[in-house]
């Protein structure tokens, strides 16, 4: 483990969403900032959403309409700043009387289009579904709204990334275990998972962006007790073979008053979810249980003419989402909204803890956790994510950059070229360096995945496992053979095997 400076501006504890946000922001106000997360950035919730960038229409009903509106407000700066791996998806909503009336659902939709100004996206509709459709018959009415996709973990890499650029230093598999303040600074000792090895740095702020562990950090790090109390809300979800053909999501109402998502995902594969319940065990052992399994299979059979089973799951995964304890009756009630704490003490270090929060609103967040971080930093710059691309998201839309790519990559497979386009935007320029022909990209692992991918993404994006590559810099899992995964473990290891001889 090296470090650059003997005392940095800001450490930042935490690598997803909000750490990572909060890192670039803060870098690229000039602050020397360096960000230590215990295991790989985005390995916790922030891989684990339901892939939406959205206004949360449901959170009209618990009439946050602040929230709603900073998120829809979001909506378009990320759908501006990040083409490649956020767009346009729109959502049907079938109509069933006796869980909300059609005028409650068109008052919601109304205010949903136009609490904050679209600019991308097509305001709400009623439709009506005919016999081509995927639902059962008796579903005759509904209502259509947009919102956007997202891949949740690449926008974790692309603002580690982006801070990255800024100056920023970005420590994967390095936990924080000792803090403590003295004579003006934070004394830090952080530990290397793999090796043991630990090492001291002194930093003149820190941000608590823990997540799940927001509240641990306190108890088992700096010896303190949390300034507010969390609530953590386990979200699980399924993915099965593709149950429609159309490009559109659903969004389900079901008896208990939670709602469903249907999304297409991957493209052949449909992702269903979430579930929202309480969870008191520890956040990095969470996984779906059968009650979960069960409830999301039946609503999506209560909706859709093609039946699903557990036989049919191809992969689950659930995550914890750290909200803020309101104490509201129900987990699905828990507010979504963000908030954090300041404690700075006269003439001693700040400390910044980041409670709750939702994706959507990540730069928001980060960047008013900033402002308030910037008043310890009197020569800091001004605020300028909201009109930054994010690295790779320096183009207008997919379909121009894939024509653009055609030409200078006529080589490639169409496929590979449009997931290199979703997944890399313009950064597919440097993934392809020095490619003139297929067989540049070295052995193929799997369909449409070559080493050269591999080896970008160890050499770029703090990729070590074979999990880290498959899941979360990709999705290729959901592609991939055991036999196909084995390979690509073996190659992995000796890679790293040959590294390690070659250093020593």
């Amino acid at each position: 483990m090296s470090l650059k400076h003997g005392v940095y501006d800001l450490l930042v504890v935490g690598g997803g969403i909000n750490g990572a946000g909060i890192a670039a922001d803060a870098a690229g106000r000039g602050l020397s900032v360096i960000l230590s997360e215990m295991n790989d950035l985005a390995s916790a919730t922030s891989s684990n959403s339901s892939k939406l960038i959205h206004g949360g229409l449901r959170y009209l009903e618990y009439y946050e309409f602040r929230l709603v509106r900073e998120a829809l407000a979001e909506r378009e700066i990320l759908l501006k700043n990040a083409p490649h791996i956020i767009w346009p998806l729109r959502f049907r909503l079938p109509h069933r009387p006796h869980l909300r009336p059609a005028l409650m659902i068109k008052a919601g939709l109304f205010l949903y289009d136009h609490l904050a100004k679209r600019v991308t996206l097509a305001g709400s509709k009623s439709i009506k579904f005919g016999n081509e459709s995927p639902l059962k018959e008796v579903m005759k009415r509904g209502f259509e709204y947009s919102d956007g996709w997202v891949d949740d973990a690449r926008l974790v890499i692309l603002n580690a990334l982006a801070a990255q650029s800024k100056g920023a230093e970005i420590k994967t598999r390095c936990k924080c275990i000792n803090a403590k303040r003295a004579d003006g600074l934070w004394i830090v000792t952080l530990q290397d998972t793999f090796s043991g090895a630990t090492e001291t740095l002194q930093t003149r702020s820190i941000v608590n962006a823990a997540g799940p562990w927001v509240s641990s950090l306190f108890n088992e790090v700096m010896s303190t007790t949390p300034p507010k109390k969390i609530r953590l809300v386990k979200g699980s979800h399924i993915i099965v073979p593709r149950i429609h053909n159309e490009a559109e999501a659903y969004m389900l109402q079901n008896e208990d008053g939670r709602i469903v998502f249907v999304i297409p995902y991957e493209d052949k594969f449909s992702l269903i979810g979430t579930t929202d319940q309480e969870y008191y065990g520890d956040p990095a052992k969470v996984t779906i249980d059968q009650g979960e399994i069960d409830y999301l299979i039946n609503i999506t059979n209560q909706h859709f003419r093609t039946q699903i089973s557990a036989a049919d799951i191809v992969r689950t995964y659930s995550g914890v989402r750290p909200l803020l304890d309101d104490e509201a009756g129900s987990a699905q009630a828990v507010t979504r909204d963000y908030s954090f704490e300041v404690d700075a003490p006269e003439n001693q270090a700040p400390l910044i803890s980041i409670f709750g929060g939702k994706i959507t609103t990540y730069r928001k967040l980060s960047e008013a956790a900033v402002d308030k971080l910037c008043e310890y930093f009197p020569t800091s710059g001004e605020k300028w994510t909201a009109n930054a691309p994010l690295p790779g998201g320096n183009f207008s839309n997919q379909n121009s950059l894939q024509k653009e790519f055609t030409k200078q990559y006529g080589w490639l497979p169409t496929p590979l070229l449009r997931r290199f386009v979703r997944t890399y935007g313009t950064l597919t320029v440097d993934l392809l360096k020095n490619t003139t022909q297929l067989s540049d990209l070295g052995h193929q692992f799997a369909e449409g995945f070559y080493e050269a991918e591999i080896l970008y993404l160890i050499n770029n994006e703090w990729a070590l496992t074979v999990e880290d590559i498959i899941w979360r810099r990709t999705k290729l899992g959901l592609h991939m053979s055991d036999k196909e995964v084995d390979v690509l473990t073996q190659y992995m290891e000796n890679h790293f095997n040959q590294n390690i001889k070659a250093v020593s």
